[in-house]
């Protein structure tokens, strides 16, 4: 297959399952297109290297997973969380699109108790049931072992529960 036709053809089908997961690390639609854009560069670059790869898209949600965290690890973020007043400069006076889409649909409960999830969790919660990978996949994905995806998928289970009902209980 042509390089370029390949390259478009990842970039269809993973662009926005990417920045979705990248979002739930950032909790930002910019950053989190950012470093999708990033994985593609490396995808492009280590396109002569693919026939090593066993599993692309467990090797593609690995990368974007890995650069989110460096965006997380970074200097700057954590000067922007560690500053709220900062932050509140930052954000836009109106929403964006993206984030317009999320509050006004159905799912906004759940999108924010997901959201608010420890890292650790919201991490299994969102590749097993946004992303529907299977546990041996998100086990190579994150590279641990079964029964910590199982343990904690479990554990997020019981903390989304009680945020759900918390919201609920909040929202009467």
């Amino acid at each position: 297959m042509d390089k370029h036709v390949w390259f478009e053809n990842i970039m269809d089908v993973f662009g926005e399952k990417l920045t979705k997961m990248a979002y739930t690390y950032l909790k930002d639609w910019k950053l989190a297109e950012d470093v999708v854009q990033e994985v593609f560069i490396i995808c492009y670059r280590q396109y002569d290297s693919l026939a090593s790869i066993t599993s692309f898209k467990s090797w593609i949600y690995r990368v974007t997973i890995n650069k989110s965290k460096d965006v997380l690890k970074s200097s700057t973020i954590k000067k922007v969380i560690i500053n709220p007043k900062l932050f509140r400069l930052f954000q836009a006076k109106e929403p964006s699109p993206e984030m317009d889409y999320i509050k006004r649909s159905e799912e906004e409960q759940l999108s924010l108790c997901v959201l608010a999830l420890p890292l650790k969790y919201r991490e299994v919660i969102t590749l097993h049931y946004y992303e529907e990978l299977p546990v041996e996949e998100i086990s190579r994905i994150l590279g641990l072992n079964r029964n910590t995806i199982k343990t904690r998928l479990h554990r997020a289970r019981a903390k989304l529960k009680h945020l759900m009902e918390r919201c609920e209980k909040d929202g009467e």
